[in-house]
């Protein structure tokens, strides 16, 4: 039964090891001269002026968070309508059950007021 996870094994230690290597190269080959103008923050070429630390509204976090959560939504509709066909009726009841759980989800947070910009 290991000998089918042995070509996913490989596949895993050659990704690490391609993205290991990278890294090192990377840091091998990049500029070591760190001065007082490189070491500085940039905000659009201009000189920050007062405290850099800016508290955002928890509102965009709370968008942010419901766009992603629906746009996974998409990625996993998308593939089961593409094989609707051939899956069957336990596929089609499994999906009911996940559109379910997301239409709570999006209730719940129309019932907190997460979709309103106050």
């Amino acid at each position: 039964m290991l000998h089918h996870f042995a070509a996913v094994a490989v596949f895993l230690l050659a990704g690490l090891a391609v993205g290991i290597a990278a890294l090192a190269v990377a840091w091998v080959v990049r500029p070591k001269r760190p001065t007082l103008l490189k070491l500085s923050t940039y905000e659009c070429g201009l000189p920050t002026q007062g405290p850099t630390w800016v508290q955002f509204k928890s509102g965009y976090f709370l968008f942010a968070l419901l766009f992603l959560v629906f746009d996974v939504e998409t990625v996993f509709l998308y593939p089961w309508a593409v094989k609707f066909k051939a899956l069957g009726l336990f596929a089609f009841l499994e999906m009911v059950v996940f559109i379910g759980i997301l239409l709570l989800g999006w209730w719940y947070a129309w019932k907190e007021g997460a979709f309103e910009w106050k």
